[in-house]
């Protein structure tokens, strides 16, 4: 054999020896994919592990993050303490004592704006209110705020603080409204032993199915009234509303405005109607309820709780289909699994699964954005913040210079009504965001009443405020505008 021959055969074993070498390693990578696609599969068929048996009863998260446990240690990192540029806390240190064993707390809003102290005098708010901290700091912030030395806070309270699922079934004998009634009417103190957990895996969820279900009977009711209000009757929230409206009525059930009705302290959703502010004034209004009796000038006045369902209504992502879940709680994959993210937290604090799945920006411009919008809200609450405090010492002067009670009665009207419309916003923990023209309009709002309130005060007990009074040729004055756009009367939703 010659010797190109011989070199012509090498040539040929090693390229039968490559091929069989490259098909060997595509057959065990081919094989590798395969195996790992059923993996996939597999954990896709199998989205949680039966570790422990479930029921009606197990209100500790802990038992039930055996069973998940992806969910159970994002639910853990609620404790996490985060500041945004106009929301979440910086955890403050302090010493603990016997009657308040924390040694963190969040940073007090009073010393950060003491404007805030002027607008809630003689309410106990004046006294402790602190930056939101996650849920599970929920149940004893609400235990050891100073506001209970200074006032005797119902049972009802626990409605939104604690896992009161199964403590409501266990006193109402197994009829969940039942058990609410009654908690409601207990001292603050009395109804807190018989709960054990912050917001826990049974509050939003059956056992059995893992469904997303409202528990509270305070949103039972409460969106019940809405739907009547709206042409829908006996609106059945468990067995009547989609599987994305559920995404956010779980959140709703806490997150709103209400208020204690009667004696029996019964916890109120004031929707029947409608969800806007102006709606829940025109409630108010007829309903004759008021929260206290404002120290520095006598005004019967209400105290907006946190009414992020409300507003976020308002708000285009609403408008949008979007859920709260969708921005406070997205999908995180965790190999083939896709679950939410129960850290439940602001989604300035994770814009890439948050934002980004709808908003293909960068997350530099869409911080901006956001942060752009909460800005002016925030300087317009700036603003409806200082003609407030300006309406509430004009009235003090006032009063000490003896000036006819009708238009004392006037300008006490239009404080609470531009109080409470600054509240809602106040209260409300988006700054803006969940509907940012809504906000600033309800804050123009405000002001204008701050202003009709100091005409009141003026001589001649403020007729020159009123559309049928004013001066010929005159220019009309600004009145406050509902949701509809339609205007108002002085008196507001009267």
């Amino acid at each position: 054999m010659t010797e190109p021959e011989k070199q012509r055969r090498f040539s040929g074993v090693k390229l039968v020896i490559a091929v069989a070498v490259a098909a060997a390693l595509a057959a065990a990578g081919v094989t590798a994919l395969l195996v790992n696609i059923m993996e996939r599969k597999q954990e896709a068929k199998n989205p949680f592990y039966r570790v422990v048996e479930l029921d009606d009863t197990i209100t500790d998260p802990e038992v039930w993050g055996r069973n998940f446990p992806l969910q159970y240690d994002s639910y853990k990192r609620t404790v996490d303490q985060k500041r945004t540029r106009y929301g979440g806390s910086e955890a403050v240190a302090r010493t603990p004592s016997q009657a308040d064993p924390r040694t963190v707390v969040a940073q007090s809003r009073l010393e950060e704006d003491p404007r805030l102290v002027t607008m809630w005098s003689g309410y106990a708010f004046a006294t402790d209110f602190r930056e939101e901290r996650g849920h599970a700091h929920m149940l004893d912030d609400q235990v050891y705020t100073e506001r209970q030395h200074v006032t005797q806070q119902p049972g009802t309270c626990i409605h939104c603080h604690a896992s009161v699922y199964v403590p409501y079934k266990k006193l109402g004998d197994g009829d969940l409204i039942k058990g609410f009634e009654k908690m409601n009417q207990m001292p603050f103190m009395e109804a807190r032993k018989l709960v054990e957990h912050p917001v826990s895996c049974i509050d939003c969820h059956d056992p059995t199915t893992m469904q997303l279900r409202v528990t509270r009977p305070g949103f039972i009711e409460g969106i019940a009234a809405l739907k009547a209000s709206q042409g829908v009757p006996n609106f059945r929230v468990n067995q009547d509303a989609t599987r994305q409206e559920m995404r956010t009525y779980v959140c709703g059930q806490c997150h709103v405005e209400y208020y204690f009705k009667g004696k029996e302290k019964r916890l109120t959703y004031p929707w029947a109607k409608g969800i806007n502010i102006d709606q829940i004034m025109a409630y108010y209004d007829e309903d004759g309820h008021s929260d206290w009796t404002h120290e520095l000038t006598g005004a019967k006045v209400l105290k907006a709780q946190h009414p992020e369902f409300e507003m976020y209504n308002q708000g285009i992502h609403a408008k949008s289909g979007v859920a709260c879940a969708d921005c406070h709680m997205p999908f995180m994959r965790e190999g083939a699994m896709k679950v939410s993210d129960h850290q439940v937290r602001s989604p300035l604090l994770n814009i890439n699964r948050a934002c980004q799945t709808c908003h293909k920006w960068s997350e530099a411009e869409l911080l901006q954005r956001a942060e752009t919008i909460q800005t002016r809200t925030f300087e317009t609450r700036n603003i409806a913040m200082d003609a407030l405090v300006d309406l509430i010492h004009d009235l003090e002067s006032a009063q000490k210079a003896g000036l006819p009670e009708e238009a004392l009665a006037k300008a006490r009207d239009m404080q609470k009504r531009a109080q409470f419309y600054l509240d809602f916003v106040e209260a409300e923990n988006s700054m803006g965001f969940h509907a940012d023209q809504e906000a600033v309009r309800i804050l123009s709002n405000s002001i204008n009443f701050s202003r009709l309130g100091q005409n009141a005060l003026r001589p001649g007990g403020g007729a020159s405020t009123s559309p049928t009074t004013r001066p010929q040729g005159a220019p009309a004055p600004l009145t406050p505008v509902s949701a509809d756009g339609a205007g108002e009367t002085q008196q507001g939703s009267k």
